[in-house]
């Protein structure tokens, strides 16, 4: 009896050995992060990581954590992006290009909002609010995908007459010689090839209705989510 007790008791210490080892011999998780709860003045509750990135990698090229406000545009972009069948990539250039992320960009020709879209545009592709991140960035998209359908694809061309309109695009022949649209084609060409214009995530929201959580990867590879919009 004596032995079979202590046969129980040997395999039992060694099966605590094993799983000792195991748990010692596991790496532990990269730069673990902590989720917060943090009250805002109007009562809503916010999660948000208690680690932020030391230097996180997005298409904007920040110094610090994308704001609420640019992971809402992103979410914006992806969502019309995808409906339009048009790489979000792109649009993201376009954007960046146009007015650098800000809704209130005019220029000096009068182009307005994140796209720069033109009252005679904005009024053609069903813009009522150019400021309004949504109706901009449905009303860009629109008149992009109606460029690229026009020139069959070719996308120097459509951003061409994104730039300087179709018309003078189809004058021309090809990519008219005006210094600023020349410089825009390269511009917005180049964002659009570089590995940056895609670093950023969002989540859509989910099935049930509950608020969406957005998601992004700093430059160390660490992934953070917060759900503030």
């Amino acid at each position: 009896m004596r032995n079979r007790q202590q046969s129980k008791i040997s395999a039992l210490i060694a099966a605590c050995g094993l799983i000792l080892a195991a748990v010692l011999l596991c790496p532990p998780p990269s730069q673990a992060s902590s989720i917060v709860a943090i009250t805002k003045p109007d009562g809503r509750i916010v999660y948000i990581n208690a680690d932020m990135p030391a230097e996180p990698a997005d298409p904007w090229d920040f110094t610090e954590a994308p704001s609420p406000a640019l992971l809402r545009i992103d979410s914006i972009v992806r969502r019309v992006a995808k409906r339009y069948q048009i790489d979000p990539k792109l649009v993201r250039a376009i954007i960046q290009a146009e007015s650098d992320y800000d809704p209130k960009a005019v220029s000096s020709k009068g182009a307005m909002g994140l796209m720069q879209l033109i009252p005679s545009t904005a009024q053609r592709f069903g813009v009522g609010n150019p400021f309004d991140p949504k109706q901009n960035i449905e009303g860009g998209v629109s008149y992009l995908k109606y460029l690229l359908k026009l020139f069959g694809g070719n996308l120097p061309l459509s951003l061409a007459a994104y730039n300087a309109g179709e018309n003078t695009v189809i004058r021309s022949g090809g990519i008219p010689a005006i210094p600023e649209t020349e410089h825009y084609v390269k511009e917005v060409t180049h964002l659009y090839h570089s590995p940056a214009s895609d670093s950023a995530q969002v989540a859509g929201p989910p099935a049930n209705g509950a608020a969406p959580i957005y998601q992004y990867v700093d430059s160390s590879g660490v992934i953070h989510f917060t759900n503030v919009e």
